[in-house]
């Protein structure tokens, strides 16, 4: 376990005012209500669409629009990042995309926005600024992203775990979207093909807070995936959900409470594949 990558509520609650420390609240609404109610003493906020995505293209921003926006929030290359959200998989996916832009100094807020307000810490309801600052463009890192190409080719590599972590009414074909609401987001219900299941949500406490190692290990075994005792798996691990935020925090979980480093994620998820002309399913 990477513990460098999470950070506790009391933790972060003592070093709050800290610098070096930039923290980011992820809304999964445009209108960010939680965050103007009550939020962590410092922390910006950013509509994960917004602030995460390409402006045009599908799929998340460039790595120069990342280091303009970082700068124009005071925060430099150099600072840590500490993520929560209102739900936990966007600051994961947060965490995912600043990692692909090479920001290196990225935390989790364990427990995110839930844990927090539940242990009644410290919040305001003040919209803090901070002076523009330069932000030195980093180094690109896309070691942990595939495409559909790859995904396609790699359909009967026995090497490769492909892990559909969307709900069972997605994965058997029952639903695109999960309830409520509309069923929209793709043309084609069911998954793809070869897929083994795992529920993203099982992945964390009722407060939010991450299961621990040994959980997760028991969790992977009944999906039928293997956890030897040095956290070492030999097979790539590839992970997809509907829009790939659910996919970042299985990612997440493997990578840095397992410490499994062949871990990736096809981000074009569901949205993508369901709707391809020529792309088998299964459902």
């Amino acid at each position: 376990m990477e513990t460098n990558k999470i950070i506790s509520s009391e933790s972060l609650e003592k070093c709050i005012s800290d610098p070096n420390n930039r923290i980011i609240e992820i809304s999964s609404e445009p209108e960010c209500k939680d965050y103007k109610q009550a939020h962590i003493p410092g922390a910006i906020v950013w509509f994960w669409k917004k602030s995460l995505w390409h402006k045009t293209d599908r799929q998340f921003t460039t790595n120069s629009e990342m280091a303009q926006q970082l700068g124009e929030n005071g925060i430099n290359q150099d600072q840590n990042i500490i993520l929560y959200s209102d739900r936990v998989q966007y600051g994961t996916y947060a965490f995912w995309v600043l990692s692909m832009c090479g920001h290196k100094n990225i935390i989790m807020l364990d427990g995110s926005r839930t844990n927090w307000i539940e242990k009644e810490l410290q919040v305001t309801s003040e919209i803090r600024t901070f002076a523009k600052c330069e932000y030195l463009q980093q180094e690109e890192d896309f070691t942990s992203r595939v495409g559909r190409d790859n995904v396609k080719e790699n359909l009967t590599n026995s090497n490769r775990i492909l892990l559909d972590v969307r709900s069972e009414e997605e994965f058997s074909g029952r639903r695109v979207k999960p309830e409520p609401g509309i069923d929209h987001g793709a043309e084609r219900h069911g998954r793809i093909p070869g897929a083994k299941h795992l529920f993203y949500a099982e992945l964390l406490n009722q407060n939010d807070t991450f299961k621990d190692a040994t959980e997760l290990e028991t969790i992977l075994n009944s999906t039928g995936i293997s956890v030897s005792s040095d956290k070492e798996i030999d097979k790539e691990i590839v992970v997809y959900c509907r829009l790939s935020h659910r996919a970042t925090l299985v990612w997440f979980c493997l990578k840095y409470i397992l410490g499994m480093d062949n871990v990736k994620i096809y981000d074009g998820s569901w949205t993508e594949w369901g709707s391809i002309v020529g792309f088998p399913i299964e459902n």
